[in-house]
């Protein structure tokens, strides 16, 4: 009987070690390698759909205390540190609290001169050259259509992605010339009339510092266009957009 009891304990133990261990390995996981997100508002329409899932890369920026859960403030700035490039899409921690997570694309970087003319964007006094594309066509939940003017865009690098145009004159079709700090980095939403992003400097979101930078969108897993609730498992397949599952944001913008 004694065996017994002791053979259970053990296996316990084991399982408990066990279970230790796998929570262990994802926390690392999460924390320097890959987090996964998903997708709350239109800000990023057309690239980023709400309801899409995707894998953000910990390691493309390097380490702050924003790559760990709940941002402790174990240090400050980044440990091996690399700069976005333009047309990065990454994730970050909102600068006015330091806890909301934010994604949106870097069209700036430190010494950069961003200027929005007429809806157009302007780095360094240089119009970026947009081309215009076939109409986005967004339903409503009621499943009207509605067609909104798209635009694809080069940036100096040579990233190209598309943009939305919903409004002529919109709140922050004009603005005047952000030079972007040190340390800092601007970025924008692809949906460019419906995007809090650092256009909005007060109440928004302003120049992001490089730190509060959580990592690099890479890779779609999973997508759903909300018409399912969770319980609702007999309508999950009608919901899924598998179109856009298991692909790379790279092979999404195109």
């Amino acid at each position: 009987m004694a065996n017994g009891t002791k053979e259970k304990s053990g296996e316990l133990a084991e399982n408990i070690k066990t279970i230790a261990y796998a929570l262990l390995i994802a926390v690392v996981i999460r924390a320097f390698l890959f987090q996964p997100f998903n997708i709350p508002s239109g800000s990023m329409i057309p690239t980023l759909l709400v309801g899409d899932y995707l894998f953000v890369s910990k390691y493309s920026y390097g380490y702050s205390r924003h790559s760990l859960p709940f941002s402790p403030p174990l240090f400050s700035g980044r440990i091996w540190e690399s700069l976005p490039k333009r047309g990065d899409i990454a994730v970050f921690k909102l600068p006015a609290d330091g806890r909301t997570d934010y994604i949106k694309r870097v069209v700036g970087l430190p010494g950069d001169g961003i200027q929005m003319r007429g809806g157009e964007l302007y780095i360094n006094g240089k119009l970026v050259p947009q081309a215009p594309a076939t109409d986005f066509v967004e339903k409503d939940a009621m499943g009207n259509a509605m067609q909104i003017r798209q635009y694809r865009e080069t940036l100096p690098n040579g990233v190209s992605h598309n943009v939305l145009d919903m409004l002529i004159d919109g709140p922050v079709d004009n603005t005047g010339v952000f030079t972007v700090p040190q340390g800092h980095v601007f970025m924008m939403g692809d949906n460019r009339d419906n995007s809090s992003d650092s256009r909005v400097p007060n109440g928004g979101v302003g120049f992001v510092p490089v730190e509060n930078l959580v990592g690099r969108a890479e890779f779609l897993f999973f997508s759903t266009d909300g018409s399912a609730q969770w319980w609702e498992f007999w309508r999950w397949i009608q919901a899924a957009r598998f179109d856009r599952m298991f692909r790379s944001i790279n092979a999404v913008q195109g």
